[in-house]
């Protein structure tokens, strides 16, 4: 007999939760976003779990709705953070070599726009095919190539004084 729907549920939010939290957060850039983030798309799938016949395609449902509920957010969110060209004064704390270099590529990732962030992040954080990116994100695997491209451009411009910085 198989196992109830909840308990179904219940292990595969065990088993996948760090991913897509990681996932989420790379979407978001806050932890606190990444968690209400995960918490709407765990909840959504939870509803749908019924309707939900390949039991392997969930990490991709879970993302999928993930990035729609970030592009929504998006869309509502009000512009209350006006851009600056000028970064505040933050002391960088003592850490190692690589994390003064992760920090400053999360904060590049940070500038790029959602769907260009969200291209981005599935593609190389989670190593999603243009194909897989393309069903994630609603959109052509074309759109998915020039998206990513344009942001892979962004990020080649801005990591250069970015990244000197630290050196």
């Amino acid at each position: 007999m198989g196992a109830l729907p909840q308990d179904e549920f219940h292990d595969f939010v065990a088993a996948r939760r760090p991913t897509l939290l990681r996932a989420a957060m790379l979407l978001t850039a806050d932890r606190a976003d990444a968690e209400d983030l995960l918490q709407s798309a765990l909840t959504k799938t939870y509803l749908a779990w019924e309707r939900i016949n390949d039991r392997g395609a969930l990490d991709g449902y879970v993302r999928r709705t993930m990035v729609n509920i970030n592009i929504s957010w998006w869309r509502r969110r009000k512009l209350e953070e006006y851009p600056t060209d000028e970064l505040p004064d933050t002391p960088i704390a003592d850490h190692t070599r690589r994390s003064e270099l992760r920090d400053g590529l999360d904060r590049i990732l940070d500038r790029l726009p959602a769907r260009q962030r969200a291209a981005v992040v599935l593609r190389y954080y989670e190593d999603l095919t243009e194909t897989e990116i393309a069903e994630a994100l609603g959109v052509s695997v074309g759109t998915v190539k020039s998206t990513v491209s344009r942001a892979m451009a962004k990020l080649r411009d801005e990591a250069a004084g970015e990244l000197s910085s630290l050196e």
